[in-house]
């Protein structure tokens, strides 16, 4: 429940762009029957800026690259009947439109950047965003087959120069024992007493939208009036799915407490098996006292670690951390930019700063005391820390480094197959690209005319 900032001079760049899918109507290129707009370029454009990324004439060449191959694999798709269900599109509608409506402040300042209404906003990018779907999705199945043998990674070892061998800085292996903030039942009774009391004026006939504005915690869906667009069973907490797909469309649940707080909901529609819904969420605060007790908790297992050498820490983790994501792992703490591969090796650069300082002091094998870790929400909570290994920065090898090395070996053999995939493809297309676009040197290979374009 993160909520991104970004600039009012992004979110205008962000408008241009999308003023200008209505008032710049050139082609700026033809794939087989379909043809890209330039302002679906400016479009594309002005939200690459509007995200943050820096004034670049050449990230458009890219975009007509993307858009090239998304209308080459669209093509495919339906040749293959490849597809994606309308609602699948409406919940990836939904989800950008939240993004941007947290991003603008609101929908109504969201409308006002966009010079039309979300709806016909919505309208507008449908197509688009079908497209895009229909793309990956035959991507990825054009790319099912594709992986790498032991054999592989040690063949394209073996080819990379070594002069050129990639360095890989400095790793550690963390494990974390996590000590959250538990509340009693009293300490939590005035957040249950305000959602109960804002659900009453709910059902005395306030709207429910201005409440959600005023009074929900939820950053993500409060400037949205609480409304969290379509979604399915899987993508809530277990109560929260519960009550959501109990109800019927109208109806408003009681009072009910998940792990971010206390909630109440209110269906809007049932569509097969999703549902689209608002809620208010009140968060209990945090006590000195519950912070204290987390201490207390932390000092006691730490105790228990450092005394009893029969106590092994992954199973200390297992019982008594509070962190879902470690403790049913032994503790160990993922790399978060290789979780896919569930990488327990986490860079130095990339840990923490609060938890870099302690790690810097520590011994292999040894646990740490504990310590109270502020989270970028603000949240506090009390963590032990386990250095389970360290591996100095070093020149790639097979033996340190062969899972890193078979993802770059399994990347580099999809890229070739794609772009194999594409080459045939293209030879059979007809591809015309715009004299604006044709000094782009990425879009060389698509400039260079096939013989079903030359027969054309």
């Amino acid at each position: 429940m993160k909520r991104s900032v970004i600039t009012l001079v992004s979110i205008l760049l962000l408008a241009a762009g999308a003023n200008a899918q209505r008032t710049v109507d050139k082609i700026a290129g033809v794939v087989g029957s379909s043809i890209i707009l330039k302002s679906d370029i400016e479009m594309q454009y002005a939200r690459y800026t509007a995200e943050g990324g820096a004034a670049n004439p050449n990230i458009k060449c890219q975009v007509m690259q993307n858009l090239i191959t998304q209308k080459i694999l669209a093509a495919q798709a339906v040749i293959d009947s490849v597809t994606v269900k309308e609602d699948e599109v409406d919940s990836e509608i939904d989800r950008r439109m939240r993004t941007m409506t947290a991003r603008a402040g609101g929908q109504e300042r969201l409308e006002q950047f966009l010079g039309r209404s979300v709806i016909q906003y919505k309208d507008e990018i449908r197509n688009e965003v079908r497209e895009g779907m229909v793309a990956d999705r035959m991507r990825s199945k054009i790319t099912e087959k594709i992986s790498v043998t032991p054999q592989d990674v040690t063949n394209y070892y073996s080819k990379i120069p070594k002069d050129s061998l990639p360095t890989f800085n400095k790793e550690v292996e963390i494990g974390e024992i996590v000590f959250n903030p538990t509340l009693t039942k009293e300490e939590k009774d005035y957040a249950r007493q305000k959602t109960e009391d804002l659900r009453n004026r709910v059902k005395k006939g306030e709207d429910f939208g201005t409440l959600a504005r005023l009074y929900s915690q939820d950053p993500g869906s409060a400037p949205e009036g609480g409304d969290l667009g379509f979604g399915e069973r899987g993508g809530y907490v277990k109560e929260f799915s519960a009550m959501a797909f109990k109800l019927k469309a109208g109806e408003i649940s009681p009072v009910f407490e998940t792990e971010f707080g206390y909630h109440f909901l209110q269906v809007i529609e049932r569509r097969g098996e999703q549902v689209h819904v608002r809620h208010i969420l009140i968060i209990p605060t945090i006590t000195q006292a519950s912070v204290d007790r987390s201490k207390a908790k932390a000092d006691s297992i730490y105790d228990l670690l450092t005394r009893n050498k029969n106590i092994v820490f992954s199973s200390a983790a297992s019982v008594y951390s509070d962190d879902k994501e470690t403790k049913y792992n032994g503790g160990m703490m993922l790399n978060a930019d290789n979780v896919q591969a569930r990488s327990t090796f986490i860079p130095t650069d990339k840990l923490d700063p609060q938890m870099a300082l302690v790690v810097d002091t520590m011994k292999v094998g040894e646990v740490s005391k504990p310590l109270l870790y502020a989270g970028q929400d603000g949240k506090k909570s009390y963590r032990v820390l386990y250095l389970k290994s360290v591996t100095d920065a070093h020149k790639a090898n097979l033996a340190q480094d062969f899972p890193k090395l078979k993802e770059v070996a399994y990347q580099e053999k999809l890229n070739r197959g794609m772009s194999e995939w594409f080459e045939k493809k293209r030879k059979g297309t007809f591809i015309h690209i715009d004299p604006e676009y044709q000094s782009c040197s990425i879009l060389k290979r698509w400039i260079d005319t096939p013989t079903v374009a030359a027969k054309q």
